[in-house]
């Protein structure tokens, strides 16, 4: 029968060991020693035993003899490097050599420890192993977290027209092809460009994302394409661009109409030959990057007009995603207000709050200039103000005016006699001037004949420009 030990905390919070040793004396030995450090132990005399017990066990680290009866030590780990999650192993062998753990490592074990050894050879060696599987488990959960965040399940919508755009970001994710994404600012590109790569086959590697409008002219040829020490006076040292870091993986050029037209011309070659050549070098040096670009500008206008360049634009336009603005898509606001609702009362360990119908219709009607953003900012201000419940007053001072509308809009508004909005503007604006002639000018007393707050009647006043 095995041999068990129950555990006390472990230091690392581990960790269940398997040893597996043909002598009685190590395994007791080892058995005791762990089990005074925290660990639980199980025991097993020889490679098929411990099969049976990994069968139906789980182990976190195997502690294995080499030469044992039956199955050996070698038999063992041939036997795990077959699983998909092997634990850790750790060979242990009383005639092994440098050559002995060199082979024990290339089969796949962890470590290897040569008998006899000591009880803090033994545990340091357990401990590095501990982090070494926290660091795997931490690495799986954040890729699995980032699949979860930006699969499209994630990117909220219901609307036609991003439902077409899922449709064809499904389509593509599997291909190398260049993806041009365009949209107003805060529309979410860079949301679907990290949708297209961790969907992608390239999802276990680099994404490298890169806004050219924000880093100066003279240093972005470097930051793209990196330098050799020498190549300038402060390049004191080698460095890798971006497109060598993105290598296997996906580099996000974002605001990509702000690139300088010198640097068009050796992205457009980047982009041709797969080689990037870093400053100050004249040799190249192969990539296998996938790009995505990104722009708020109309880069068919900025080519016609030469602030573009037409062969670079015709390089990044293989496959393009227009992404429409939040007004567009109304359908869409509401699902999005349940969604930041949730996300923000959890960031902030805030009790969800409701919205007032008052505060729900007037975030339905505005425009969002900033679209997804500018709402989700909306949304996380009014859930730290609010107490129970969000309303108007809650809201940012220039959503309480939802009538200030584009000047395109207003000219059609005062054209149009029977316009509903030109006509709420006035009575509002009348009930409001006779509320302060009644009052006498005394703003509170006003607001309450109103049936408004304070603070509401101040920013009503401010856009009727009554003083």
């Amino acid at each position: 029968m095995p041999e068990r030990r129950l555990r006390t905390p472990s230091p690392l919070s581990v960790t269940r060991v398997l040893i597996v040793d043909d002598e009685k004396n190590l395994r007791r030995l080892l058995t005791n020693m762990l089990t005074q450090e925290g660990y639980e132990v199980v025991t097993a005399c020889d490679g098929e035993e411990a099969l049976a017990l990994l069968a139906d066990q789980c182990f976190d680290v195997v502690l294995s003899d080499i030469r044992m009866p039956r199955l050996d030590g070698w038999g063992l780990l041939e036997a795990l490097a077959e699983r998909s999650r092997p634990p850790v192993v750790i060979m242990m062998s009383a005639y092994g050599d440098r050559d002995t753990a060199l082979k024990a490592m290339k089969c796949g074990a962890y470590d290897y420890v040569s008998k006899p050894f000591t009880t803090d050879e033994v545990l340091l060696t357990l401990r590095k192993a501990e982090e070494r599987e926290h660091l795997r488990r931490d690495n799986t959960r954040l890729k699995e977290d980032a699949l979860r965040q930006f699969g499209f399940e994630n990117i909220i919508a219901r609307s036609p027209q991003m439902l077409e755009i899922f449709a064809i970001i499904k389509k593509i994710a599997d291909y190398k092809t260049t993806v041009l994404i365009m949209g107003e600012s805060g529309t979410g590109k860079e949301l679907i460009a990290r949708a297209l790569h961790f969907n992608s086959p390239r999802r276990d590697n680099p994404f490298i994302a890169v806004n050219c409008g924000a880093i100066p002219s003279d240093l972005l040829e470097s930051e793209l394409f990196g330098h050799v020490k020498g190549s300038f006076t402060d390049a004191v040292r080698d460095k890798k661009g971006l497109f060598e870091m993105a290598h296997t993986g996906t580099l996000l050029l974002d605001e990509i109409g702000e690139l300088p037209l010198g640097l068009q011309v050796k992205l457009l070659r980047a982009l041709q030959e797969e080689e990037i050549r870093k400053v100050g070098s004249s040799v190249g040096t192969r990539i296998d990057v996938r790009i995505i670009a990104a722009t708020v500008k109309d880069l068919p206008r900025e080519a016609r007009e030469g602030r573009f360049r037409d062969d670079l634009y015709y390089r990044l336009n293989v496959l393009s995603i227009r992404l429409p603005p939040l007004r567009d898509r109304p359908e869409d606001i509401s699902l999005l207000i349940e969604h930041f609702l949730e996300k923000h009362s959890s960031k902030h360990a805030i009790h969800k709050p409701e919205i007032a119908k008052a505060a729900f219709r007037m975030l339905l009607d505005y425009r969002w200039p900033g679209n997804v953003r500018e709402l989700e900012n909306t949304i996380e201000r009014a859930v730290i103000l609010a107490g129970e419940t969000i309303t108007p007053d809650d809201l940012p001072p220039h959503l309480l005016a939802p009538a200030a509308t584009t000047g395109v809009q207003a000219t059609e508004e005062s054209d149009n006699p029977l316009s509903l909005k030109r006509g709420v503007r006035n009575l509002e604006e009348n009930l409001i001037r006779r509320a302060l002639e009644l009052s006498r000018s005394n703003r509170t007393r006003a607001a309450k004949l109103l049936g408004i707050s304070h603070r509401t009647l101040l920013y009503k006043m401010q856009e009727y420009g009554i003083k």
